[in-house]
């Protein structure tokens, strides 16, 4: 029996709150019946249990899965529109529940968990409408009396291996664009942040979707990997779709290889932001503040190295102190918190080895640089802005996924191109300049998949997200690209009988 719990919140509608796993629209436990504790960021203390799932538990969901495909395939395309809508209507429903949830699993000060629902929703909304446009094609080859014909069909059963950052997000955006095309899905969420997914689940069957076209398996850290192998391994299982690092996105490329599984992977980060002489240092300190500062600065594409060149520079890290200096840490679901605390204790350890390594090679702390221990527990580290950065040290080589601005300071177009690109990964980059010329370079000769001018967050459900290079391949969101990664094309050839 699943222990009692003191919520750190009240939920207007109380029966969102489901903590077991789901299958075929059950709510399941694990087949040892072990469960693992959800933690608050904010305190590191346990509010919620949810099943410790293992392998054991994979082939029973995978089934279901697979059953529920053969007849959702057949589904008419606009029947899986409604259903869709109907599903993003339940989630605008229960949007003050979500948002208290999230802050809770996350951290996220609630008025960005309000802010990542709003994006999730323009995934439901957009891919209720791709539902639709899938569309195969006619034509006539060069051999006589023949004609090509192309249909698309929908995979199978798909599986979405799901980051804690943006968990509504990431779910919404993969199982979208799945069942908009037929597909199935089972997603595993990350142990941090497995309850709003539960919650998504819950939706689903209220909006009518069929027993096993939306199924989640929920687990702890320690059995995420062979979970995560089932799943991927498994014969049944034709797609698989993750988020997260680029060291695991290489585990799971590996274990799909075994069955030739379609993949989609949306890898690290590691993402330049240059400023120019010529920038509008206005907006770029607008952009950058929430670009960086987002989250604690946990988003794959947030702006981990800063080239600045030199003519603002100075000016540009005093401008960039001040506005940071003016952030209210604390618990995210305090109204005045304008950055919460980091997810796990691992990222407080990551982030002060990253800062004991630029001082140590010449960095020069200007604000920030450690833990913050006055938020009344949790996990907190202070907003850290580092200048004098080298391409020796840790920061510019990895991703950081804590609040640490690290600073470039540059020359010469040629050189910050250069650096920017000096990376294994190719996620986003960002460039601010009014040279339009510039610009035009900088969208041709930055190395990434998405290219931010004069923007920062640029994401955005009608516009195709992912990256090149070691953060991953395949695109999700955008007209046409990601509803395709979980289709097939079919080639039918005729051949016409009599002449005409």
């Amino acid at each position: 029996m699943a222990k009692q719990y003191q919520l750190p919140f009240q939920l207007d509608n109380p029966s969102l709150l489901q903590c077991d796993s789901f299958v075929n629209n059950e709510w399941v436990t694990a087949a040892d019946g072990s469960r693992f504790e959800v933690l608050d960021p904010g305190t590191g203390l346990p509010w919620a249990s949810c099943p410790n799932n293992s392998a054991t538990d994979v082939p029973k969901a995978v089934e279901a899965a697979h059953a529920a495909f053969e007849q959702y395939k057949k589904v008419n395309p606009r029947t899986r529109a409604q259903l869709l809508l109907k599903w993003d209507a339940l989630i605008r429903e229960a949007r003050s529940d979500l948002a208290k949830i999230l802050t809770h699993e996350t951290g996220k000060p609630i008025a960005e968990s309000y802010g990542e629902i709003d994006y999730a929703l323009g995934f439901t909304w957009w891919f209720a409408g791709e539902a639709e446009r899938i569309q195969g094609g006619i034509a006539v080859p060069s051999a006589p009396n023949r004609r090509v014909f192309t249909i698309k069909q929908p995979i199978g059963v798909a599986v979405a291996l799901v980051p804690w950052n943006f968990p509504i997000a990431m779910v919404l955006r993969k199982a979208g664009a799945a069942l908009a095309a037929g597909c199935t899905m089972i997603v595993k969420p990350s142990p941090e942040t497995p309850i709003t997914t539960l919650v998504l689940a819950h939706l689903a069957q209220k909006a009518g979707f069929p027993p096993g076209a939306f199924n989640v398996l929920t687990t702890d850290l320690d059995n995420t990997p062979p979970l995560s192998e089932a799943l991927c391994k498994h014969p049944l299982v034709k797609k698989v779709t993750f988020t997260g690092s680029t060291r695991v996105g290489k585990l799971i490329a590996g274990h799909c290889a075994h069955g030739l599984k379609k993949l989609t992977l949306e890898l690290g980060g590691n993402c330049p932001f240059l400023i120019f002489d010529d920038a509008d240092l206005d907006q770029a300190l607008n952009q950058l503040m929430a670009l960086k500062w987002r989250h604690a600065g946990q988003a794959c594409i947030t702006a981990n190295r800063i080239y600045v060149q030199s003519g603002v520079y100075d000016k540009f890290a005093q401008l960039l102190k001040e506005r940071t200096s003016a952030l209210v840490v604390g618990h995210g679901a305090n109204a005045n918190t304008t950055m919460g605390p980091v997810t796990t204790p691992r990222s407080l350890d990551k982030a002060a080895s990253q800062v004991a390594d630029a001082v140590k090679l010449g960095g020069q702390v200007i604000l920030g640089g450690g833990r913050k221990t006055d938020c009344g527990g949790g996990y907190f580290f202070e907003p850290t802005i580092i200048t004098g950065m080298s391409g020796g040290m840790l920061i510019s080589r990895e991703e950081t996924f804590a609040p640490i601005a690290a600073l470039y300071r540059f020359e010469r177009e040629e050189e910050a191109v250069a650096a920017a690109n000096d990376t294994s990964m190719g996620l986003a980059s960002y460039a601010f300049t009014k040279n339009v010329d510039r610009m035009w370079r900088m969208l041709e000769n930055l190395e990434a998949g998405m290219i931010g001018m004069n923007t920062g967050n640029s994401s955005a459900a009608e516009s195709p997200f992912g990256g090149i290079k070691e953060s991953g391949y395949g695109k999700e969101s955008g007209k046409d690209v990601a509803v395709a990664e979980y289709l097939i094309t079919k080639t039918g050839t005729f051949t016409l009988d009599g002449q005409y």
